[in-house]
């Protein structure tokens, strides 16, 4: 495949739902980096009555709103509008790092290999700082897979980028799943449907932003029910049988009695939650899918 140019436009698609003050830090990060010549944003508001406030400082931006919830669908109808030959999709409740945009672009021209991008997250305080002991919990999408260009399976959903062309040939994120929906898995299942059309998947160091912490996400009782919600979710885009799946739950639950057996510490023991939740949201939503 022939290289590429560094000055790759650039559609900027942040989905935004009922956050405004969020949404209003990110653009304020991302003004110095946008050279509209370049770059284009567009906002995908979804889920409010009315849509929300975009600063006048920022510059012209396409701002599609939708009342109903539905992440993926406002999403797509974004994306149906962008004009870049790269397409980053951010999430309302993050900041981007100084640079993030030039990194992006940059990561597409030098490296031809690949039609997506999973950026990096960080967290934008001390999780331990602001929730505590329960830190454990807080469920974010941290992303940190050190310094080096690598190849990684799949995009997640607050920071990922493609090719135009990419989407072109596999389609939009499928509107079943994400917030507004079904709930989440929207990038996992995009993930799959690439590989299967034998693309690559890139993670990129230089694509960096700073995801919030809330301290009221992090509640054990929040943090199993949207895990098990992701199992259900995965059951409406993978097929598994019930014998695997009893297996994988069997499984999630003696790692689980052997962590607290141990001694483990609370961060291992709420992996192993999770994923017990997981097999078990699996299993429910297999059972659901054959009623």
């Amino acid at each position: 495949m022939p290289r590429v140019s560094a000055t790759l436009k650039v559609s900027i698609v942040i989905a935004t739902h009922a956050r405004p003050a969020a949404l209003a830090r990110l653009l304020a990060s991302l003004k110095p980096q946008i050279d509209p010549a370049r770059h284009q944003i567009l906002i995908a508001d979804n889920g409010t009555a009315e849509p929300a406030p975009i600063p006048n400082a920022i510059g012209p931006v396409v701002h599609i709103h939708d009342p109903q919830p539905g992440k993926c669908r406002t999403q797509n109808r974004a994306i149906a509008r962008a004009r870049g030959e790269i397409i980053a999709c951010l999430d309302d409740d993050l900041t981007v790092a100084p640079g993030y945009v030039a990194a992006v672009a940059r990561f597409f021209a030098e490296h031809p290999e690949f039609a997506a991008m999973k950026g990096r997250v960080l967290p934008a305080e001390s999780a331990d700082a602001s929730a505590g002991a329960n830190a454990c919990y807080l469920d974010l999408p941290i992303v940190d897979h050190g310094e080096r260009v690598i190849e990684v399976r799949g995009v997640i959903g607050a920071n990922m980028a493609f090719r135009a062309s990419a989407l072109a040939k596999v389609g939009l994120f499928d509107e079943r799943l994400g917030p507004g929906a079904a709930g989440h898995e929207e990038e996992t299942e995009m993930s799959a449907r690439l590989r299967g059309a034998g693309f690559r998947i890139g993670y990129a160091p230089g694509a960096l932003v700073y995801h919030d912490v809330d301290p009221s996400r992090a509640d054990r009782e929040r943090f199993i029910r949207i895990a098990r919600e992701r199992g259900r979710c995965r059951m409406l885009h993978e097929r598994h049988s019930f014998a695997a799946l009893r297996l994988a739950r069997f499984i999630a639950s003696s790692r689980l009695a052997l962590a607290h057996a141990l001694g483990a510490s609370p961060q291992r023991i709420a992996r192993e939650e999770r994923r017990l939740a997981i097999a078990q949201g699996m299993i429910e939503g297999a059972r659901a899918s054959r009623r």
